[in-house]
C-alpha cells in the first residue's frame, strides 16, 4: 500500500515505520517523506533509506490555507492509500482534512481524549493520573479529536519526570503505530461516517494494543 509521512522532527515513528516496511512486517511502499521544516532529522532517516524527501516550508507561505493548498497538491503527486503524520506540527485546514478523510492518521502522546495539544507527559503528571500511554486516530477538523483506533497504557511510576515519562511512551509509540498502518494496509481498518470500524465490525471504544498482541496481533 503506497503511504506518505509527514514530519517535522526527530522522526524516530518514521524510523520505525521503515524498519517494518524493511523487515517485511508492514506491507506498504513509503513514496514520500515530507516535511515542514528544511532541518527535521526524519528527513536524514529517509534519504539514509533511499525515500524520496520533500521540504516545504510553512515560514515562505503567507498562511495556513496557502501552505496547506500546497501541501496537498505535493503528497497528491504520489498517489497515497493513506498519509501518516509522524511527529507533523501543523494544525491542519478544514479543506486537507476533508480532501484525506478517512485515510489520513495521526499519533498522540496521551490516552485521548484525555490531554489534547502539547506537553502532554508534563501535564499528565501534574493531574496525578495513575497512567498514560499514546493513542492513534483518524485525523478530523477537531484537533487531537477523531476518532480513536488503538491506544496503549504505560504506568506512571514514583519518580517520574516529563522527559522519563516521555521516554517509555515513546518506546512503546513505534509498535503502537506500525500496528495500526498494518491493519489499514490490509483493509482491516475503516472509518465510516466518522466512527472506526475494524474487521468489519464498529469498535464501541479504542482497541488496546496489549490485548491485541494477546489475541495473537504483531506489531
Amino acid at each position: 500500500m503506497p503511504i506518505v509521512v509527514l514530519v517535522s522532527g526527530e522522526g524516530t515513528n518514521l524510523q520505525a515505520i521503515i524498519d517494518a516496511a524493511g523487515s517485511d512486517r508492514l506491507p506498504v511502499e513509503i513514496r514520500a517523506v515530507i516535511s515542514n521544516r528544511p532541518g527535521a532529522n526524519g528527513l536524514r532517516r529517509a534519504q539514509q533509506a533511499g525515500i524520496p524527501t520533500q521540504v516545504i516550508d510553512h515560514t515562505h507561505y503567507l498562511n495556513r490555507e496557502a501552505f496547506d493548498t500546497a501541501l496537498q497538491a505535493l503528497i497528491d503527486q504520489y498517489r497515497p492509500a493513506l498519509v501518516v503524520l509522524a511527529g507533523f506540527m501543523r494544525i491542519l485546514t478544514t479543506a486537507l482534512v476533508t480532501h484525506y478523510r478517512g485515510r489520513l492518521i495521526n499519533i498522540h502522546p496521551s490516552l485521548l481524549p484525555a490531554f489534547p495539544g502539547l506537553n502532554t507527559h508534563r501535564r499528565a503528571l501534574e493531574a496525578g493520573v495513575k497512567e498514560h500511554g499514546a493513542s492513534v486516530h483518524f485525523v478530523t477538523n477537531e484537533v487531537d479529536g477523531g476518532p480513536v483506533i488503538i491506544q496503549v497504557r504505560v504506568p506512571i511510576q514514583d519518580g517520574d519526570d516529563p522527559h522519563r515519562l516521555a521516554t517509555r511512551v515513546l518506546k512503546r509509540e513505534h509498535d503502537l503505530y506500525t500496528m495500526a498502518i498494518r491493519w489499514y494496509a490490509q483493509g482491516r481498518l475503516k472509518l465510516v461516517d466518522d466512527v472506526v470500524c475494524f474487521d468489519g465490525r464498529v469498535l464501541s471504544k479504542p482497541i488496546d494494543f496489549d490485548q491485541a498482541l494477546e489475541m495473537g496481533d504483531n506489531p
